[in-house]
């Protein structure tokens, strides 16, 4: 590419002549982000495909030409323009160059790489660049596990790290265009904030998906970008209907216990094989496996683990129906929300406990090693024997953990009750989303 090929391909995708769309702000990560920035270690925001990271790139680029940054100072490069090829070390160093060059910025650089795994040995160069003190990089990409041995490899100690997930339900309703900012308005607004709860259920929070009409069409689309593009692509896999097959099993089967070994016969695939294709779902942000809570290391490994899909509406398009296995659900988000509260606290751990008599609790979660609450999903707790069965089994829970209390989480009813001088706190779902 020449020179002028390279500076037209950024200028379409930088401030420095025209304003670039920058989406509804996700405050939560810009936050995050600005507090990062502050160490000037390289900063990477990892997440999966569509999830916003992008967006929330350019998001915190634009904050920065707010608090009078020069927009000559800031360069944001996507490696997934098709315009760019031969995407490798070269090329960063010619597009560094050309930036220089073709800009000329004076103070402190700031270079946003997006989707950087598409480069081949990127990290070196990031790398000097950042040992040279030459700019503060942000980078972003969708392949936990490629970039976190790079980075591990050459940036140890240099690097901070902050996982983007599809919308929080907070977040859910505020591009919805409803702003709860005191607890009086959560309140006065409790019909409609589960009338968005239960679009929330239904189609999930990857952003465009919320923003568009045609939700089925664009989930079915990122399904198959992350299967040909971030699977069958980066693994080099042959067998394409077979990872569809498993991804298919497991999204019919979240929040459920599944064993590699059960999976060898019903789809044709080798324990083995069962087990790597996971963990590439896992690197991709697809999927997450839960491990059940022992406080044997040995059993804890060698029990099955629980499945966990990246966003209930992608769950709804590929796997079973949404109203047919709402608890399910509600069961996944709470995960989810689960995991984007450890962004907060790094030291949480999240599993779930289940005993000899198969009573189980849905979530055991740790804080530097101490268990510091056990929660029960439990969509409709209407019948008097699945309220009971529900109560037991977290009693169980709270008595060989012990815990004092424990937490059920429902879809509208709200109490606290002893029993056995243990407490039991029951809350709606959208309402512990919401941290009331």
């Amino acid at each position: 590419m020449t020179k002028e090929e390279i500076f037209k391909v950024l200028n379409d995708w930088n401030f420095w002549q025209k304003e670039i769309e920058t989406g509804i702000k996700r405050t939560f990560y810009l936050k995050k982000l600005e507090k990062l920035l502050k160490n000037e270690e390289v900063v990477v925001i990892t997440g999966a495909r569509r999830s916003g990271k992008s967006f929330i790139m350019r998001q915190l680029a634009y904050c920065l030409v707010e608090k009078g940054i020069q927009k000559n100072q800031i360069l944001i490069v996507n490696f997934e323009d098709p315009r760019f090829s031969n995407l490798n070390a070269s090329l960063l160093q010619k597009i560094y160059d050309v930036y220089l060059e073709f800009l000329q910025p004076k103070g402190k650089i700031y270079l946003f790489f997006d989707e950087i795994q598409e480069v081949d040995e990127w990290e070196k160069w990031v790398l000097a660049c950042h040992e040279l003190k030459k700019a503060q990089v942000i980078l972003s990409g969708s392949n936990a596990k490629l970039l976190s041995k790079e980075l591990s490899t050459l940036l140890t100690g240099r690097h901070l790290d902050l996982t983007v997930f599809p919308l929080s339900f907070n977040e859910f309703l505020e591009f919805n265009d409803l702003f709860l900012k005191e607890k009086a308005s959560l309140l006065v607004n409790e019909i409609k904030i589960n009338g968005f709860l239960r679009n929330y259920l239904s189609d999930g929070g990857f952003p465009e998906t919320v923003l568009k009409e045609n939700k089925k069409e664009i989930l079915l689309t990122y399904f198959n970008d992350l299967v040909e593009k971030d699977l069958v692509k980066r693994y080099k896999i042959r067998k394409t209907e077979k990872i569809k097959a498993l991804l298919k099993f497991y999204f019919s089967n979240v929040s459920s216990p599944i064993t590699f070994n059960s999976l060898e016969k019903s789809l044709g695939l080798s324990a083995d094989t069962v087990e790597k294709f996971s963990h590439y779902f896992e690197n991709i942000y697809l999927l997450f496996l839960v491990k059940r809570f022992s406080f044997k290391i040995k059993e804890q490994e060698k029990s099955p683990k629980k499945i966990y899909g990246l966003d209930a509406g992608l769950i709804n398009a590929i796997g079973f129906k949404f109203s047919q296995n709402i608890g399910r659900l509600a069961e996944n988000i709470v995960f989810l929300e689960l995991l984007r509260r450890k962004i907060e606290n790094p030291d949480l751990e999240i599993y779930y406990w289940k005993d000899e008599q198969h009573r189980e609790v849905d979530f055991v979660v740790k804080e530097k090693g101490l268990i510091k609450q056990l929660i029960q999903v439990c969509w409709n707790l209407s019948e008097i024997k699945t309220k009971e069965r529900e109560i037991k089994s977290l009693l169980k829970g709270i008595k060989e953990t012990k815990q004092e209390t424990g937490l059920i989480i429902t879809s509208d009813f709200e109490a606290e009750e002893k029993i056995d001088d243990k407490k039991i706190i029951f809350i709606p779902l959208w309402k512990w989303l919401l941290k009331i």
